[in-house]
């Protein structure tokens, strides 16, 4: 049975995606971020003072080849430090510079921006969310 787009719950799902990332977009470009490089600065902002780069790619569900050119990028834009762990060279760690500790003040109201973008409240914010990640881990599962 074929379905047009418009009727698939994937392309639902795509939509949403790129309509909260337009929601986004004017919010970070005041920050010099994209939306990809905020997600890893949250990451950093409220994780582990200095995670290393496998850790931060398991916690966004990104892999190596995604995350090491934003990395850099944002290393490039002073927002972040690569250097090799000194007890195991093997990994590499991230640390947030005094910088990129400045800009989470910055991004502080994003949240709520977005929320109030959504129409939604805060209990439909978390029941959408749980959803969502119930979904995720359900389509990560083994057959």
């Amino acid at each position: 049975m074929s379905l047009p787009p418009e009727d698939m719950i994937c392309f639902a799902l795509y939509s949403a995606s790129q309509a909260m990332q337009q929601a986004y977009r004017p919010l970070l470009d005041m920050m010099g971020l994209t939306y990809p490089q905020y997600l890893v600065m949250s990451a950093l902002w409220t994780g582990p003072e200095t995670p290393t780069v496998g850790a931060l790619g398991r916690q966004l569900g990104l892999d190596s080849s995604t995350l090491t050119p934003l990395l850099k990028r944002l290393e490039a834009g002073g927002l972040v430090t690569r250097r090799r762990d000194p007890k195991d060279e093997r990994l590499v760690r991230i640390a947030m510079t005094d910088a990129g500790r400045a800009l989470q003040a910055s991004a502080a109201d994003i949240p709520r921006c977005i929320a109030e973008k959504t129409g939604l409240t805060s209990e439909e914010i978390a029941r959408l969310h749980g959803e969502l990640q119930a979904l995720a881990a359900r389509l990560r599962a083994p057959d």
